[in-house]
C-alpha cells in the first residue's frame, strides 16, 4: 500500500491533514471481496472483480482514491502504464485527465478572485489584450462574465477538443481561440445570449485561461504553480500539452482494444491547457477535492468559505457550479466532474456534507465506463447515500405495448431552458425514432442507434447515454385510448419533451 506524507494541504492554514494511506479499502491485489463492481443499471446479480472489469473493457491501468470525511483514505494503483510491458500504476504515475482540467482552472479562477485580481461578475473583455469576445448574433453585445464562463451559461460553442497526435504542430492560445490552423476546432462564436442557455463549452474555458494569463501577465501553468498546485502540494500536477518523453512514471495512451496509441511516443497532446491540458496523480486530485469540500464547510482556507459556497451552487439554467456539475440532494448532495480525451478517462467526486470522494483514473479509451462500475462499486462499500443505480424490473413490458412506442418524435419547440435544463442542449436531437429491436425498442438519433431498458412498462433508460450522476430515462405518454402522444427525455429535474408525429 502506498504512503503519504503527513503534512497539512496548505502551508499556515487550517489544518487538512493527509492521512497515512490504510488498506481498510484496497488489498494489493485488488479490490477486497467487500467491493465488487456493478453497472449503473442493474439486474442485481452483477458483481465483477476489478481485474476482470479492466480486461473486458481493454484498460491496461488505474489509479483511485478514497477519501472518508475530508481525508484520503485510500490510494493505490492497478495494473500498467503500458499495455504488455511490466510498468505498475503507483500512487505518482501521471495520466491526463481531460475536462477534470476545468475543475482545476475553476479553483485558479476562485483563488485569483479571492485576492481581487479577478472579478466574476465583471465583463471579462475588460482584462482579454489579444483577443475579444465577438458580438453575438444579431449583434448581441451583452457582457460575458466569469461566472457564466465558468458555469457554461456564456452562450459560445466549441464543446470540446480533438485530441494532437505526437510531432505535428501546435496551436497558440489565441489561434485556439480564432479557430486558426494549426488549431483543429472552429473560431469560438456567441451562438446564445449571455446567460440564458446552459450549453458546455471548453472554449468557455479558453477564455478563462485567456483572462487569467492576461490579467496577471504570467503563463497560466506558471500561475498554477504558484496559486494552486504548490499550496495544495500537488507534486506532480502540472498544465502542459505533453510532457517531455523522458518524464517518467507516465500512463501510456491506449485505444478501445487496449493496444498502445500516440505513438512513438506513447501519449497526445492538449495544448488547451484550462480545458483539457491536466496532468496529474490520483493522490493530487485527492488533495484538491479535499481542500474544496473543507473550505466549502468553514475548514480550510484554500478558498474563502463564501465564495466555496458560490462555487457548488448550480447556475440556472444548468446544473454546473463555478467550474463543479453539482447533483443530489441534502446529504447525498455531491460536486463532480468527468474527464475524456481519446485515450485518458478521469472522474473526481466530492461529497459536500460528509467530506467524502472518489478520484478515478484510467489509461485506456473504455474507461469511462469502468469507473462508472468503481463508483457503484465504492459507492456500496461505504454506504454513501443517494444512489444513482437503476434496479431493472423482471417483467418485460408485452409486445403490443412496445409496439405503441414505435414511431418518429420531434422535439417540441420553444420549451423553457429553466425546464430543460442540460437537456436542452445536452441532448440536442430535433428529432428521434423509436424503433422495434431484439424483443424491445432501440432509439436512433443524429445517426446512432442505442439500445433501451424497461425499468417499467412506459420508462425505458439508455444504459450507455452519459448523463452525469444522472441516468438518462425516457418516458412514453399513453393516454386513456391507447394512443402515444408524446414521450419525455428525463435527467434528474430536467425535461424536454417530443411530439409524436
Amino acid at each position: 500500500m502506498f504512503r503519504i506524507d503527513r503534512r497539512n494541504l496548505l502551508a499556515g492554514a487550517a489544518s487538512i491533514p493527509l492521512t497515512a494511506i490504510t488498506p481498510i479499502a484496497f488489498a494489493k491485489t485488488g479490490f477486497s471481496p467487500d467491493l465488487r463492481l456493478r453497472p449503473t443499471v442493474h439486474t442485481g446479480a452483477e458483481r465483477w472483480s476489478l481485474r476482470d472489469r479492466m480486461s473486458h473493457y481493454a484498460v491496461p491501468g488505474v489509479a483511485i482514491a478514497v477519501v472518508r470525511a475530508g481525508r484520503v483514505e485510500a490510494l493505490q494503483g492497478f495494473g500498467t502504464r503500458i499495455s504488455g510491458m511490466n510498468a505498475e500504476i503507483d500512487a505518482d504515475t501521471l495520466f491526463s485527465v481531460g475536462s477534470v482540467s476545468k475543475l482545476t482552472s475553476a479553483a485558479l479562477c476562485l483563488r485569483l478572485a479571492a485576492s481581487g485580481i479577478l472579478d466574476l461578475d465583471g465583463d471579462v473583455n475588460g482584462y482579454l489584450k489579444r483577443w475579444r469576445v465577438p458580438a453575438g448574433s444579431r449583434g448581441d453585445d451583452r457582457a460575458v462574465t466569469l461566472r457564466m464562463l465558468l458555469s457554461h451559461t456564456g452562450g459560445f460553442n466549441v464543446h470540446g477538443f480533438a485530441d494532437y497526435a505526437p510531432g505535428v504542430p501546435l496551436p497558440t492560445l489565441v489561434q485556439t481561440l480564432k479557430g486558426e490552423p494549426p488549431a483543429m476546432n472552429k473560431a469560438l462564436a456567441r451562438i446564445d445570449p449571455a446567460g440564458s442557455r446552459s450549453r458546455y463549452s471548453g472554449g468557455g474555458y479558453m477564455v478563462i485561461q485567456a483572462v487569467i494569463e492576461d490579467a496577471t501577465g504570467e503563463r497560466f501553468d506558471a500561475v498554477a504553480k504558484r496559486l494552486l498546485f504548490g499550496p495544495l502540494g500537488m507534486q506532480r500536477s502540472r498544465f502542459e500539452a505533453a510532457p517531455v518523453q523522458d518524464i517518467g512514471n507516465i500512463a501510456h495512451a491506449h485505444n478501445r482494444d487496449g493496444e498502445p496509441a500516440a505513438l512513438p511516443r506513447g501519449w497526445q497532446s492538449f495544448p488547451e491547457l484550462a480545458a483539457s491540458g491536466l496532468w496529474t496523480t490520483a493522490g493530487d486530485l485527492a488533495r484538491m477535492i479535499v481542500a474544496l469540500g473543507a473550505s466549502y464547510r468553514g475548514r480550510g482556507r484554500f478558498i474563502p468559505q463564501e465564495l466555496a459556497v458560490d462555487m457548488m451552487t448550480a447556475v440556472t439554467p444548468g446544473f454546473n457550479g463555478l467550474g463543479p456539475r453539482l447533483a443530489g440532494e441534502g446529504m447525498a448532495r455531491i460536486f463532480h466532474h468527468a474527464g475524456a480525451n481519446d485515450s485518458y478517462k478521469a472522474y473526481v467526486e466530492g461529497n459536500l456534507a460528509s467530506g467524502d470522494g472518489l478520484v478515478v483514473l484510467t489509461n485506456g479509451e473504455r474507461g469511462d465506463v469502468l469507473g462508472d462500475e468503481i463508483r457503484n462499486a465504492v459507492s456500496d462499500a461505504y454506504h454513501w447515500p443517494g444512489d444513482w443505480s437503476v434496479a431493472l424490473p423482471a417483467v418485460t413490458p408485452v409486445a403490443s405495448l412496445l409496439d405503441s412506442y414505435v414511431g418518429t418524435y420531434h422535439r417540441r419547440p420553444d420549451q423553457d431552458p429553466l425546464i430543460t435544463g442540460f437537456l436542452d442542449t445536452g441532448f440536442s436531437a430535433d428529432t428521434i425514432e423509436i424503433v422495434s429491436a431484439n424483443d424491445g425498442l432501440s432509439i436512433k438519433s443524429k445517426g446512432r442507434d442505442r439500445k433501451l431498458v424497461p425499468i417499467d412498462s412506459s420508462d425505458f433508460v439508455m444504459p450507455d447515454g452519459y448523463i452525469p450522476a444522472a441516468t438518462l430515462m425516457f418516458r412514453f405518454a399513453r393516454a386513456a385510448d391507447q394512443k402515444v402522444s408524446h414521450l419525455r427525455a428525463i435527467a434528474g429535474a430536467d425535461v424536454l419533451v417530443f411530439d409524436k408525429a
